[in-house]
Parts: C-alpha cells; structure tokens; sequence
C-alpha cells in the first residue's frame, strides 16, 4: 500500500511545483528533510502536524504548540496514526529530531 504524503491526499497544491506554491508559498512539511523517511513520506510529508508553517483547513498555521490541538483532529493524522499503529513515531521524539539534526 502507497503511503500518501500530507500534500497528496490533502491537495493543498503547496508541495515544490504544486499549483498554490507560487500564491501561498512552498510548504514546509514538502521540504522538512530532517524528517524524511518518517512513517514511509517524503520529507515530513507523513509528520507534518510537528512542523511549522504547514497548511490546514486553508489556513497557514503556526508553531506546534499553536496548532496540534487541529492537528490531532485532522483526518490525514488520524489516518497516519491508524495506518502505522505501533510504528507511529511519537510526536516528541519528532519535535527533538527538528530540534537537534
């Protein structure tokens, strides 16, 4: 089964090339490599409710502490969460991991 990144099943066209990179930006889960390979995405393409700056609900949100609430709601982490069930990396270790790489 092919793991979908954030961008792809959400379709916010914020990936590098994506069709709303050049009006709202290149998102930052697409280009996050400290997080690359996590739970099988590209980047932090399956990680994104840790990095800032990624888009929710049409809305570029902030720092994690300011958005995790919507992010453990979100349908795309839910799925991440189901689909990796005891690999899922905790949401800590992933935050040191953009702290310290």
């Amino acid at each position: 089964m092919k793991r979908l990144n954030c961008w792809e099943l959400k379709k916010c066209g914020r990936e590098p090339g994506g069709n709303k990179s050049s009006e709202f930006g290149v998102c930052p889960a697409s280009t996050e490599k400290r997080l690359d390979g996590v739970h099988g995405g590209i980047n932090a393409g399956r990680s994104c409710w840790v990095v800032a700056g990624s888009m929710c609900n049409g809305k570029i949100q902030g720092t994690f502490a300011q958005k995790h609430k919507n992010c453990f709601i979100c349908d795309f982490y839910l799925g991440v969460s189901q689909e990796e069930e005891m690999n899922m990396e905790a949401t800590s270790t992933l935050l040191i991991t953009l702290q310290y790489k």
